[in-house]
């Protein structure tokens, strides 16, 4: 949870953006731009239908599952490259090829090669977040302690003891940058994979409100989504960078 100064800053930052939303909104004084209450209203309204939590739920369940897809495998590749001299070598090139493989082409290929099921929206979410893993891992696994890795040969750690006590530790900041990273870019292909192929979830609604014109809708799902990824960053990842970060004490 963010300390107190921290927070009281950030509420004003928030009012002073609400405040400029409904000024804006106010001298325009059109339906594409609403103001701030009217949104909120829709907001209340679709929560109290329970149409709003339905779709956050199945977008959420999206991104939970590419999400722990692309952590487990990038994490995987990146510890390897980064120790690994002839593999990093190797793979160097797949992994430059993927970084500038656009979302929108993978996500296609996906339901093009899978046909328009889960697997196919949690795969092309995955592909496109993997090398992003790699990449921030690896760099993590390149600046690894020498004397560190060093005792654990002296003391003759076994690989279990080796990853959990002394890489895993170092590399902390590095995954939580991935983590928050991740996060942030997963979503937003979800939305993309959910417009182009799903039936439900916010990426769906917001293709539907769009051909409607509908711009107080779109935000208020924009809005339910944001304020669930904030609580996961308030909430999750602060305390959890605190935990990881306690070795370093």
């Amino acid at each position: 949870m963010p300390p107190p100064a921290n927070l009281w800053w950030s509420l004003i930052s928030l009012l002073v953006l609400l405040g400029l939303w409904h000024l804006g909104a106010s001298f325009a004084d059109s339906r594409v731009l609403p103001g701030p209450l009217v949104v909120l209203s829709v907001l209340i309204e679709g929560i109290g239908s329970g149409e709003i939590l339905y779709h956050l739920a199945v977008t959420l369940a999206r991104v939970a599952a590419s999400f722990v897809l692309a952590m487990s495998i990038g994490v995987a590749v990146g510890i390897a490259m980064g120790r690994l001299l002839g593999l990093n070598r190797f793979l160097d090139s797949w992994l430059i090829f993927f970084l500038n493989l656009p979302a929108l082409v993978t996500i296609i290929l996906c339901y093009v090669w899978f046909g328009l099921i889960e697997i196919a929206a949690v795969l092309a979410v995955a592909i496109n977040k993997i090398p992003n893993v790699v990449v921030t891992v690896r760099e993590g696994a390149r600046a690894l302690d020498r004397d560190l890795d060093e005792m654990c040969r002296v003391y003759r750690l076994n690989g279990m003891a080796r990853l959990r006590h002394v890489i895993l530790p170092q590399l902390s900041p590095y995954l939580l940058a991935s983590v928050r990273s991740g996060l942030a870019l997963i979503w937003k292909i979800v939305l993309v994979v959910e417009l182009l192929g799903r039936s439900n979830g916010i990426g769906f609604q917001l293709s539907v409100f769009f051909q409607m014109f509908d711009v107080a809708n779109i935000l208020a799902y924009s809005i339910a989504f944001i304020v669930v990824v904030q609580i996961i960053e308030w909430f999750g990842l602060r305390p959890l960078e605190i935990t990881l970060n306690r070795w370093r004490r």
